[in-house]
């Protein structure tokens, strides 16, 4: 078995093709879609990224495991009682452990552990590439990583391949000979009184 887990921070299901969003946007993962299993019904447990990221390599929810903040303490897992052995429950339980005890070669291209001083996460690992841009890098950066990878090792078989990509976090900023393809379709006002009403009757008020 071969599994590539993109991971892309930030980005939105609805404003995806395959799940409706009008502007073509996404055409590769549009495609990509139609091939494979599309989940209609998929939500996290845990937010923001780091504790949406730990609950999915863990299995646990933040309050469980410790990880419910981006950073400091509120994002170092739970003190595993007055002593522990030179291995903590991520290693015994992450998903990546556990596929690694079946023999899959584990791999990721992502510096997300560093950008968030939470080295739990790369529990179960094998291999680990980070561009090494500290959370600026963009797909121009990851992807060549990960291409080369599959180059060298995608004709093997048990692997676990998880790109991480942080474009939608950065500044987007297209290059100009693509133009403009949405300029007739402009976007809708960021913050419209509809749309503050709707938050407004979401509480109660």
């Amino acid at each position: 078995m071969r599994i590539l887990y993109i991971d892309i921070d930030t980005l939105r299901a609805d404003h995806l093709g395959c799940y409706g969003y009008h502007r073509d946007t996404s055409p590769n993962i549009d495609e990509l879609a139609r091939r494979a299993v599309r989940f209609e019904n998929c939500y996290n447990s845990d937010a923001p990224c780091l504790p949406s990221r730990t609950a999915l390599w863990s299995g646990r929810c933040g309050f469980h495991t410790g990880v419910v903040g981006h950073g400091g303490t509120a994002a170092d897992p739970f003190i595993e009682g007055p002593t522990r052995g030179f291995r903590d429950r991520f290693y015994a339980t992450s998903w990546m452990s556990a596929l690694r005890r079946l023999g899959f070669r584990t791999v990721a291209v992502s510096p997300f552990g560093e950008r968030h001083a939470a080295w739990h996460w790369y529990a179960g690992y094998s291999e680990v590439y980070n561009p090494g841009k500290g959370g600026m890098e963009i797909a121009d950066d990851v992807t060549p990583i990960a291409l080369d990878w599959i180059r060298r090792n995608g004709r093997s078989d048990g692997w676990f391949l998880h790109v991480n990509y942080w474009d939608p976090h950065t500044p987007y900023r297209t290059p100009k000979e693509f133009g403009n393809p949405f300029e007739s379709d402009p976007l809708p006002a960021w913050l419209t009184e509809e749309v503050r009403q709707r938050g407004w009757d979401g509480f109660g008020s």
